[in-house]
């Protein structure tokens, strides 16, 4: 059984994140590979006291990379687009 924090890894603090915060009152967040939408929303609910409205989620694939001549991947993720109900909102200052 996965917790809430087994699905929820961190929030993704990006420029684009921030200005989706500011403008559209949408949050970023890095998920577990295998949650599912419902899970996303119970998750950032429970840990944040919050009521979402809609959840996005998209998979960004594996990048090629090179490091001291070593060549490697970058690992694949997955992120989710949390959309708060109006008048909800997740405190960022910490």
């Amino acid at each position: 059984m996965k917790t809430v924090y087994d699905i929820i890894k961190k929030l993704l603090r990006t420029e684009k994140g921030l200005v989706m915060t500011e403008t559209q009152n949408k949050y970023l967040f890095e998920v577990d590979r295998l949650a599912n939408k419902q899970e996303i929303k119970q998750a950032v609910e429970k840990i944040y006291s919050v009521k979402v409205s809609k959840v996005n989620t998209l998979i960004q694939p594996r990048k090629p990379k090179v490091l001291r001549r070593e060549a490697g991947f970058i690992s694949e993720k997955k992120k989710a687009i949390v959309q708060l109900a109006e008048g909800h909102k997740i405190d960022l200052t910490v």
